[in-house]
């Protein structure tokens, strides 16, 4: 009866000395376990960027703060941002003049402007707050409610894509995933949040083809395998209908 030999691991080392040996992945207490996010073949030039690429691992703040973005998306509140990723970027990029307390002030004003002048138009709105090196597009919560659902998301992100539209020099973009958000708390039908592929569907079915870049809370998951882009691979629907 014949045998199969199994396929010998790539001699590839990835860190100098015994490092490969030392580092071991099963003993991380946080990790994500990557799989081939596809077969990587794109047959038109305009296919290419039909996607979201999902940065796993890697820190959004100091890509923002390095310059590998010109434009970020994130949410803003018009009661109190010094929690989110808003307050942090005003905090950190020098060339801000916008505050924690500025950007909630004026999310506020926009508020109630809108009340008194727009009181029939659906929300939710975008504000934009340039700090020179990077344009925060920040869609805003909306009024009385201290969360957002994935319905405000899709709104959000379609003024958002006609924003970016044909405006070369408001990219490359970056997006917080709006999950386990502290100051913007994203929240389904059933009162928790939605699933990341949800939001990833969300933001795509939108207009969006920037890159996400995931919670911390995420990191928690090492036992499930992850994605590197959105769409993701057909085989999760054959898998999830039952499928081999």
């Amino acid at each position: 009866m014949p045998t199969t030999t199994p396929s010998a691991a790539p001699n590839i080392r990835l860190y100098d000395g015994d490092a490969d040996s030392l580092v071991a992945a099963d003993l991380a207490p946080e990790k994500v376990t990557l799989l081939p996010g596809g077969s990587g073949k794109v047959h038109r030039p305009e296919d290419a960027g039909e996607r979201i690429r999902i940065l796993w691992g890697q820190d959004l703040l100091r890509d923002l703060l390095d310059g590998r973005y010109r434009t970020v998306v994130c949410g803003v509140n018009d009661h109190d941002n010094s929690h989110g990723i808003i307050a942090q970027l005003c905090d950190l990029v020098h060339a801000s003049q916008w505050t924690a307390a500025s950007v909630t002030s004026y999310a506020k004003m926009f508020q109630e402007s809108v009340a008194i002048h727009a009181a029939g138009e659906k929300e939710p709105y975008v504000l934009k707050f340039d700090l020179d090196s990077l344009l925060i597009l920040a869609i805003l919560r909306p009024r009385g409610r201290d969360h957002f659902t994935l319905h405000d998301l899709s709104r959000g992100f379609r003024t958002v894509n006609k924003m970016l539209r044909d405006r070369r020099d408001r990219g490359p973009i970056a997006s917080v995933s709006f999950l386990n958000a502290r100051a913007n708390r994203l929240v389904a039908a059933d009162d928790r949040e939605p699933s990341f592929e949800s939001v990833l569907r969300t933001m795509f079915e939108s207009g969006f083809r920037g890159d996400v870049y995931t919670a911390l809370g995420m990191w928690k998951l090492g036992h499930v395998g992850v994605f590197p882009s959105y769409p993701f691979p057909t085989g999760l629907d054959r898998m999830r209908d039952g499928s081999s």
